[in-house]
């Protein structure tokens, strides 16, 4: 099965010969190098692009790393920093792209995790100053790659970062009724490889591999840690609070009182910079909507995949309201939209009175799930899996009641019903009407 990964191919396509470094960010295993030496690949050819002109190159495979081993031969290929990490001499590289370029002809380079590149920074500026390359490149760990575009590419790179499927893509793999895949996809997620897997069984053990092997060393070896369980530990513990207010003093109290281990809240402020390094978890501000400024805590932290945050707790807490609310979170990101966590401070009367007879008004802090915005778009969204009540489609629509501006206010909820305004103007929208794209969405 081939995932078109449409929204992704586009936005490289737009990207097309821009003049900027298009770098595709995104974790591992998310489809990143598919998107570009499979699905990005054929659409320079299939638009007249001669193959010779496109340069494949993964420095995460010793057979391309291999082609270098001509050049320079009194220098090493492999620049070994430790046992576990090596950086591919950038030198020989540099000679190997000169080997098969000119001066005239429009050449694209499809590079693959170019973390793995020695000076890769200084490599990929100079490849710039050649007007006839058009530079694609991949990479799976944002320190080496986010951050140093904003600090050494100077307005030279632009950012495709990639998720794993969302619900929609998945779809596109399976002839399951929605709510059939539905049931499949909160328990086991989006990574591609994961989705084409037959049995639950092996879908389980990757998951689990993954986190283990792949996520934990990464994080581990590209950031020296030392105190190896406790950042299991950490990531245990993100885990099983997704979709809660947290701060590091809370993980640091959980630390305490489950496992019995002392750790500061510095610590753990690093330890999830780590994580969102490493493309595991996204942090999501809170924004106070009347006010206008961004809370520094509490914040809320989400899953890239749902699959891998259940593995890392054995499948054991399959909350659907909290997993559906990950999933909204990710389609909104997948849409192109920025989001928040809103809050909307209102003044309540209750039936307490003063001295003088009046009634007293208490300070209240109502949480809007997400503020999402795009350009000069910006939406306010609850997630709600269930609206059967009018008490609880009171509570889910409460918030939104008090934003006092024009933009949309929507509750995604498992209602089964077409999407319908209130008297108040909210919109009420089934989940897979939202998530496939139908009446309503975004």
């Amino acid at each position: 099965m081939e995932y078109p990964r449409e929204i992704y191919l586009r936005r490289l396509i737009d990207r097309k010969q821009n003049g900027l470094i298009k770098i595709i960010t995104g974790a591992r295993r998310a489809g990143k190098s598919y998107l570009l030496n499979e699905l990005y690949y054929k659409q320079l050819l299939n638009t007249g692009v001669p193959s010779k002109n496109i340069i494949r190159f993964a420095f995460d495979s010793d057979e391309d790393i291999d082609l270098l081993d001509s050049y320079f031969p009194e220098e090493p290929t492999k620049i070994r920093k430790s046992a576990e990490v090596f950086f591919v001499n950038s030198k020989k590289f540099r000679a190997y792209i000169k080997d098969r370029t000119n001066d005239t002809d429009n050449y694209y380079l499809l590079l693959d995790e170019v973390q793995l590149l020695d000076s890769f920074i200084g490599t990929l500026n100079g490849f710039l100053r050649h007007t006839n390359y058009d530079i694609y490149v991949t990479g799976s760990n944002s320190r080496f790659l986010s951050s140093d575009i904003a600090t050494e590419f100077k307005g030279r790179g632009t950012i495709v970062h990639v998720l794993p499927l969302a619900f929609s893509e998945y779809m596109q793999g399976t002839v399951a009724a929605p709510e059939k895949a539905w049931r499949e996809y909160v328990i086991t997620g989006g990574i591609p490889l994961v989705a084409q897997m037959k049995s639950d069984e092996e879908k389980a053990a990757y998951l689990k591999n993954l986190c283990e092997e792949t996520y934990l060393k990464d994080i581990i070896v590209h950031n020296n840690i030392r105190k190896k369980v406790e950042l299991a530990d950490t990531f245990d513990i993100l885990a099983s609070m997704i979709g809660s207010p947290v701060n590091t003093k809370k993980i640091t109290d959980t630390f305490k009182s489950l496992l019995d281990k002392s750790i500061t809240a510095n610590t753990i402020g690093d330890y999830i910079g780590y994580f969102q390094d490493a493309f595991v978890i996204s942090k999501a501000k809170k924004y106070n909507i009347k006010g206008r400024k961004y809370i520094s805590a509490p914040f809320k932290l989400y899953f890239e995949d749902i699959g891998v945050r259940n593995a890392r707790l054995n499948f054991r807490q399959i909350e659907e309201t909290h997993i559906m609310e990950n999933i909204l979170y990710n389609e909104l990101r997948y849409r192109g939209f920025n989001v928040d966590v809103g809050e909307v401070t209102v003044s309540e009367k209750t039936d307490r009175v003063d001295v003088n007879g009046k009634h007293i008004y208490v300070q209240k802090a109502l949480e809007v799930d997400f503020v999402a915005t795009k350009g000069d778009q910006k939406f306010y969204i609850q997630s709600a899996l269930s609206m059967e009540s009018a008490e609880k489609q009171a509570q889910e629509k409460r918030s939104l009641y008090y934003i006092n501006d024009s933009f949309k206010k929507v509750v995604v909820a498992k209602t089964g019903l077409n999407p319908a305004y209130d008297d108040k103007g909210v919109l009420v929208i089934d989940l897979f009407d939202f998530l496939l794209g139908k009446e309503g969405q975004l």
